[in-house]
């Protein structure tokens, strides 16, 4: 009778655990298919910017400031990045570029909502 106790009272704990595992994972998994797309267009933003800036002074004929800041809105829209074409800087001191990007997402995690600031600089100058 005594083992038969101890096998009952440990019945319980365990799907307990296993149910508050389901939960927290879900919950993370929830917030990284959220999060995470906006992180990576960021990532590949700041990849086509720090391109544009090192080969402005190399093409010919020389891109203005104006179609730098067109090339880099184009490619913000094809990402889905929540930029406005007067939100980036492009300038030109000689042969340095430089380009900077400020802008924010929304995160809407159905409990909470969280914005970020996100902040992309580029320039010329050689590694």
């Amino acid at each position: 009778m005594r083992a038969q106790r101890v096998q009952d009272g440990q019945r319980g704990g365990a799907k307990l655990s296993f149910a508050i595992t389901i939960i927290i994972l879900g919950t993370m998994v929830f917030c990284a298919v959220k999060v995470v797309p906006s992180w990576f267009a960021n990532y590949q933003l700041q990849d086509a910017i720090t391109t544009e800036a090192r080969f402005a002074t190399s093409t010919y004929p020389k891109k203005t400031p104006e179609d730098i800041q067109g090339d880099v809105f184009k490619k913000a829209q094809e990402l889905g990045v929540p930029a406005k074409r007067q939100d980036i800087k492009v300038t030109f001191d000689g042969n340095l570029v430089t380009i900077s990007l400020d802008y924010s997402v929304s995160y809407d995690l159905a409990v909470t909502q969280i914005t970020h600031q996100f902040h992309l600089y580029a320039d010329s100058r050689p590694i």
